[in-house]
């Protein structure tokens, strides 16, 4: 099995994706924090990139609604800063 940059790529996503959850899970980050959001979505979109060599239609599904769902977050943020301001 060749193990290319796009697989380090995807490694390095899935980390953050977990991470961030484990942060969550242990009081460091709130659902509402940018981190959390940015985070979630940066980490799809590696594992997406990944899928671009190696594509898995299941993966590649709970990865799309991933990123979807964190960029919802951070439009939720925006719009959130700019109400308050």
């Amino acid at each position: 099995m060749k193990y290319g940059w796009y697989d380090v790529g995807g490694n390095v996503g899935v980390a953050m994706m977990v991470l961030a959850y484990l942060l969550l899970q242990m009081g460091k980050l709130r659902i509402d924090d940018l981190g959390y959001s940015l985070t979630n979505a940066i980490g799809a979109a590696l594992v997406l990139l990944s899928l671009v060599y190696s594509f898995n239609l299941s993966a590649f599904m709970v990865e799309s609604f991933w990123l979807i769902i964190s960029l919802f977050g951070l439009f939720k943020f925006a719009t959130k800063k700019k109400q308050s301001s």
